[in-house]
């Protein structure tokens, strides 16, 4: 029972690591955090955090790595469900926007990721993603072909732009709210619900 227990903290106190390597990451940046910074953040000495990461890019990559399980997990269930296509999309992308608002700065991360390693992200998505978003553009094509989307859509480079709309509006959507509004008390939900009225705008066929 001792060894358990053991192992069960063991684990919690990796997961408080990377929840607050994930935090200063995506507020300071990698360059911007040392790992006494984030050993304070999580309560512990920075021995007991290099016992679970040796360096801070072995920690940095831990926590993109936790973020790339979501699309090896979530995303083939989502994908492998037993619903219609239509259905299908919307309940990945609502998985999606949902996995990003449970911590804004899993979107906050991403953005850096892409601006300060983009050849590494770039091979990162290519390897662990695009199997699956390229399902994603075979199920659009289907659609179009059935004429539920819009035959001007182009699926890759829909998928693309959807992405960068979900991650763009978590991570700075109330940042930029500035340009036309006063008020710093902005909340993400309207903005989540215009993004998903774009999103369905721009690919449903007109029903005739």
């Amino acid at each position: 029972m001792k060894e358990i227990d053991q192992g069960a903290e063991h684990n919690t106190v990796k997961e408080r690591i990377l929840k607050e390597a994930l935090r200063l990451f995506s507020e300071k940046g990698f360059e911007g955090t040392s790992l006494q910074a984030i050993a304070d953040a999580v309560g512990i000495q920075k021995p007991s955090l290099i016992y679970h990461f040796p360096s801070k890019e072995n920690l940095r990559q831990n926590v993109v790595e936790s973020l790339i399980v979501y699309w090896k997990n979530e995303l083939p269930r989502m994908l492998t469900t037993s619903q219609d296509d239509s259905n299908r999309l919307v309940s990945t992308m609502t998985s999606l926007v949902n996995f990003f608002m449970e911590d804004v700065n899993r979107a906050r991360l991403v953005v850096r990721e892409m601006i300060d390693r983009p050849e590494e992200t770039f091979s990162v998505l290519n390897e662990h993603v695009s199997p699956w978003t390229r399902l994603i553009g075979d199920y659009l094509r289907m659609g179009q072909q059935g004429g539920i989307y819009k035959k001007d859509v182009d699926p890759n480079a829909y998928i693309v732009q959807v992405m960068v709309m979900v991650v763009g509006t978590v991570a700075m959507g109330t940042v930029i709210s500035g340009m036309v509004s006063a008020s710093t008390d902005i909340s993400h939900g309207p903005l989540i619900k215009e993004l998903v009225r774009i999103v369905q705008a721009s690919l449903y066929a007109d029903k005739k």
